[in-house]
């Protein structure tokens, strides 16, 4: 009797061990199949193939949910279907210096939408100068107030304008506030609850608790937008929180630059804000109290770029490589998360070859130490080709900036990293002008006291290199 129980379980046992070997090899197969046919980058395939044959039910499971691209067909699914428009003809804008119109020509083409003249834009430092004037423009709104937020703190700040949303709508105007799933909270989502009592319509960009849906890693609406009648912006890189106001020195002190902008390029700011809400919520925005008529104001040259996983994917990034590509003089850069792709790294390298100064500055210690380990590991092949390299001493500085040959600007929401280039929405602002670039220019040069050079990065211990590497490698999700 105990031999035939025992051969029982052998044969069990066996079959059992022929089922799990069979389905390993169909999802490995699968796994092969989906990467060759879906992964353009030949090294992500062959680390994909690799892993599921190695291991097939855990590398199948890794693939499953962080290989896989739903975030770019979700969402087009949820906005519908890409703008069918056709870019602008290639024909040279008078409203673009000369020398910049290979570049106007390439972003035009990326973006299908043209550089717009008459506008004024000035620039903030901090929440401490940005803030008041936002909650000034939310207070004097007559029409309507939009506003997006990455993180939308319930402090004291976030208060304040919690209350000015809440008064805007009392009387009358209309009022729409997208916050952030993960930024803002994800799990309490405070400011999100204060709105919504308030009776101010908000809504939480993909909010989720349905691990399918990726929302931890995919999916974050990075922008930072208020629009106040459909005539004045604000954008850049504040998010809404004490931390921001540094001259009331909070334990943690966050430096930013964000930007006021009134003339015709607030319509493409409007246009952006009404796509976005429509994802979140549903509801389609056309027409007055949001699309307002936006007099010319100045001479401001400016064009909104946004990019995202959908029909925007990478376009941030297409026109940082093209502003790179162009650059004839002189390129700096203020990032907080320095991490770019083989992509953005080779134009860096390019121009700093051609003879161009390059000089990148980024924070000597950010707010995320997975990130600044993650950063030093790729630093030495950008030094060796000649991209100055500073860091920057506390506090940590959270603006993003890009000025080529002291005339043309990049500012907004985008990092350069893969996460801000690919996964994230994001929303940038190509601005022409000398003056606004003297600004940003002067303020990228006052962080450049500290230069980290290749004897820096040589002299980590191997343990810290080999940390540095490997944390790298989270790249896409840092």
């Amino acid at each position: 009797m105990d031999q035939v129980v025992y051969r029982w379980i052998n044969s069990t046992a066996l079959l059992r061990a022929d089922v799990e070997a069979l389905v390993g090899v169909c999802l490995a197969i699968a796994v092969t199949v989906h990467a060759l046919l879906r992964k353009r980058r030949v090294s992500v395939a062959v680390g994909w193939i690799g892993l599921a044959w190695l291991s097939p039910i855990f590398g199948s499971a890794l693939y499953l949910l962080l290989g896989i691209n739903r975030v770019y067909r979700r969402a087009r699914k949820m906005r519908g279907r890409p703008s069918e428009a056709v870019p602008p003809p290639d024909a040279d804008d008078a409203v673009v210096p000369e020398t910049l119109w290979p570049l106007d020509r390439a972003i035009r083409r990326i973006t299908g939408a043209p550089a717009l003249i008459g506008n004024r834009v000035r620039m903030f430092r901090n929440g401490d100068a940005a803030y008041p004037e936002m909650l000034a423009g939310i207070r004097d709104a007559r029409a309507s107030v939009a506003m997006t937020s990455y993180i939308f703190r319930d402090d004291a700040t976030g208060r304040e304008f919690c209350e000015a949303l809440a008064q805007a709508k009392g009387r009358g105007v209309e009022v729409r506030v997208i916050i952030d799933g993960i930024g803002g909270g994800y799990f309490r989502t405070p400011a999100y609850k204060r709105l919504h009592a308030a009776g101010v319509p908000a809504a939480l960009f993909m909010h989720s608790a349905l691990p399918w849906r990726m929302p931890f890693l995919n999916l974050r609406n990075h922008k930072k937008l208020l629009i106040l009648d459909g005539r004045v912006a604000f954008t850049g890189g504040l998010n809404i929180a004490a931390a921001n106001r540094v001259s009331t020195k909070p334990r943690d002190p966050i430096r930013d630059i964000h930007f006021r902008f009134e003339g015709p390029v607030v319509d493409q700011l409007v246009t952006a804000f009404t796509a976005d809400w429509a994802f979140a919520d549903g509801e389609s925005l056309d027409g007055p109290p949001w699309f307002m008529e936006a007099p010319a104001v100045g001479d401001c040259v400016a064009r909104v770029v946004t990019s995202g996983p959908d029909a925007d994917v990478q376009k941030i990034e297409q026109v940082v490589i093209q502003a790179l590509n162009c650059a004839r003089r002189r390129v700096r850069i203020a990032t907080p998360y320095f991490l770019p792709d083989e992509l953005v790294t080779g134009a860096l390298i390019q121009a700093a070859t051609r003879g161009i100064s390059v000089e990148v500055v980024i924070p000597a210690v950010s707010d995320h130490r997975f990130i600044d380990w993650a950063m030093r590991a790729h630093l030495d092949v950008l030094i060796r080709a000649g991209v100055r390299v500073y860091l920057d001493r506390d506090p940590f500085d959270h603006a993003k900036a890009m000025v080529v040959d002291d005339v043309w600007c990049f500012v907004g929401s985008a990092n350069w990293d893969m996460r801000s280039f690919r996964l994230n929405f994001e929303l940038n602002v190509e601005v022409i002008d000398a003056d606004l670039a003297g600004q940003i220019d002067a303020l990228i040069r006052a962080k450049m006291d500290l230069p980290l050079t290749e004897k820096d990065l040589a002299n980590r211990f191997l343990p810290v290199r080999l940390r540095d590497a490997g944390v790298r490698l989270l790249l896409p999700y840092l």
